[in-house]
């Protein structure tokens, strides 16, 4: 590879990747619909779509090598083979809008919810590298939840020791086994809580300027200003008007609707206190960036 070689207990830095942007948000946030409209900018690179494989299929960094405790990384791991790995394995699937490989130093944009719990991984491995915080109505996010893991198409890890009914779904979070036995509202609650706190206290602990903060529903509502401000302010130019409207992203599972999340409204609003305190922390954090 071209980047530095460093010791195992170095954080391994690689200068093909210059400002590295991750989004970062609890599942079914708009992630992947505000992903798919930032990499048409000029002169970014992605791999195209969610990061599961290219980082779990290093044994290290899957969390079957990890006594199964969740998808948590942090700066820790950021060093040694296993992190030289991965860079390899994202720089050598990287494509522009128009498919072509990089070459030399790149910007890249990455996304997958799991990453929420990896962003101390990721500011390590990258020190240069920013982060893009998504913040959407939490009660949107938990019917869409819901709706992902009732769906089967969500399904991560299925023969995950010591759960039992649905198969688990979406990200992996510390603590995941004292959710056991309880309902699938209560699951989904205490899986976006737990990833919201722990996601805003790692943004908090990088500097100001490593962080963006974008609310879900303003993206909707003015997608081409939204998305020319953040693309300037990451040092991207913008030349593809959305038009304003976008498409469906391609994992979405019913059409988008503001108040869908009211046909669930009945197992949403009793687990509201679960998730009430991170939803706080959320929207004053986002709040800060946008006021």
């Amino acid at each position: 590879m071209n980047g530095e070689t460093v010791s195992a207990s170095e954080p391994t830095t690689d200068s093909r990747f210059d400002r590295p942007i991750l989004i970062v948000s609890p599942p079914r946030s708009g992630s992947t619909l505000l992903f798919e409209t930032m990499e048409q900018a000029p002169g970014l690179y992605s791999i195209g779509t969610e990061s599961h494989v290219a980082i779990e299929r290093i044994p290290e960094f899957h969390p079957a090598t990890r006594d199964w405790h969740s998808n948590r990384l942090t700066a820790e791991d950021a060093a040694g083979p296993a992190a030289a790995a991965l860079q390899d394995g994202f720089y050598g699937e990287l494509r522009d809008r128009d498919g072509n490989r990089p070459r030399g130093s790149v910007r890249m944009l990455e996304k997958t919810p799991k990453n929420s719990l990896r962003i101390p991984f990721f500011a390590a491995l990258w020190p240069d590298s920013l982060f893009v915080y998504l913040y959407r109505d939490v009660r949107q996010t938990l019917a869409s939840m819901m709706e992902a893991w009732v769906s089967g198409r969500f399904i991560t890890y299925p023969q995950l020791p010591g759960w039992s009914g649905y198969r688990w779904s979406l990200l992996l979070v510390p603590g995941w086994r004292q959710l056991g036995g309880r309902s699938l509202p209560e699951v989904v609650a205490h899986q976006w809580a737990i990833t919201t706190n722990i996601m805003i206290d790692d943004l908090r602990a990088l500097a100001r300027d490593r962080v963006r903060a974008l609310d879900h529903g303003d993206f909707l509502a003015q997608p081409d200003a939204r998305i020319a401000a953040l693309t300037h302010s990451l040092g991207l130019d913008w030349d593809r008007p959305v038009g304003g409207s976008l498409p469906l992203s391609k994992y979405t599972v019913s059409r988008p609707d503001p108040d869908k999340w009211r046909r669930l409204e009945h197992l949403i609003t009793p687990v509201l206190p679960i998730v009430a305190e991170a939803d706080d922390r959320a929207r004053a954090f986002v709040a800060e960036f946008n006021g």
